[in-house]
């Protein structure tokens, strides 16, 4: 059979076509698997999530504090005030008396010991490390319902009156003290526990240690306060935070504190008249116009050098805790002797 040549022509085309179109399919199915390579290489690299590095937690420090009542309002504030900057570092701040605070703190029953006196020998003798804190006072103390209030507050005592009535005794009577025919009892009050407090006292009233002193024991600040403000003939003393108010500045109520006679001419002059609020008389502490003692330096103590804890604390209060010694009714130390306290801590 013969085949036209248009016919082999077209049979030729659609050949043609057939592989065309069979090409076509391949290169588009290889276009279409590359595409996808291509994409994925040039697609950036996926991102990796950024780990920060873990902060070590500051391990707990706990410091116990023990000792004296003068010193106990001022480091619960700093106490306070140190552990909302510092979470991991917690106190335990007991008042005691300077003696237990030096014993506790010798005897390993409390890190820092608070000290209200001058060392003893033997305190030193055992490795006491004191730091210099700030400054506080010791007031005489009388009822505020006292019958002879107008006239002791005109006179005032002297370290010799003080002498006759807290040392030797010779003074018994409101009348030999106010040089009036007065025969009613001064009731005599001191401390019963080893205090920084009365050996200041014992000083100021020519004497040397507390165990000089006579009267009624009662122990602890409080106590005295309030055996005083109990007897309207009684006469004590206290420290600053426990003769006045430390929310107003005022007196606590039913005490007063008895004013000094500086110069001895009998009588309290405008000068030495500074006892009717906080501020008053701790700015006569400040300026000098109330005597050392009873007026002294506050320690903070520990056995050999305090450890990094401590010292971190107590540099913190050298330097910003000073912030807060004025408003908690203290005396703060002098630009000179702060800065040696801070070099104690670089030895």
């Amino acid at each position: 059979m013969r085949i036209q040549f248009s016919q082999i022509r077209f049979i030729v085309l659609a050949l043609f076509m057939l592989a065309l179109a069979a090409c076509s399919a391949q290169g588009s199915t290889s276009d279409s698997s590359a595409t996808p390579a291509a994409d994925s290489g040039s697609q950036a690299e996926p991102e990796t999530s950024q780990v920060e590095p873990e902060v070590p937690k500051a391990e707990p420090v706990s410091i116990s504090v023990s000792g004296a009542f003068a010193l106990f309002p001022l480091m619960t504030v700093w106490a306070e005030e140190y552990q909302k900057l510092n979470p991991h570092v917690s106190f335990d701040v007991q008042a005691g008396g300077a003696g237990k605070g030096m014993t506790d703190m010798l005897t390993g029953a409390a890190d820092i010991a608070m000290l209200s006196r001058e060392p003893r020998q033997e305190e030193l003798d055992q490795g006491s490390f004191l730091v210099a804190v700030t400054i506080d006072s010791v007031l005489g103390t009388f009822n505020a319902n006292n019958p002879y209030l107008d006239e002791l507050v005109k006179q005032g005592i002297t370290p010799e009156e003080a002498n006759g009535i807290w040392i030797t005794g010779e003074i018994t009577t409101w009348g030999q003290l106010l040089g009036t025919d007065s025969t009613e009892q001064i009731n005599v009050y001191t401390r019963s526990d080893s205090a920084g407090a009365a050996e200041m006292w014992a000083i100021f009233s020519l004497g040397e240690t507390q165990e000089d002193l006579i009267g009624t024991a009662v122990n602890a600040d409080p106590g005295l306060a309030e055996a005083v403000r109990q007897d309207p003939l009684g006469v004590g003393y206290n420290n600053v935070g426990f003769t006045f108010n430390q929310a107003t500045g005022e007196p606590i109520d039913g005490l007063r504190g008895i004013p000094i006679d500086l110069n001895g001419n009998g009588q309290i002059d405008p000068e030495e008249d500074f006892y009717n609020t906080r501020d008053a008389f701790t700015a006569a502490v400040a300026d000098g116009r109330y005597p050392f003692p009873p007026a002294r330096i506050l320690y903070l103590v520990t056995k050999g050098a305090p450890s990094p804890a401590i010292t971190d604390f107590y540099r913190w209060v050298l330097t910003d805790g000073q912030a807060y010694v004025t408003d908690a009714g203290y005396v703060s130390l002098t630009p000179e002797r702060l800065q040696e306290s801070l070099n104690l801590l670089d030895e």
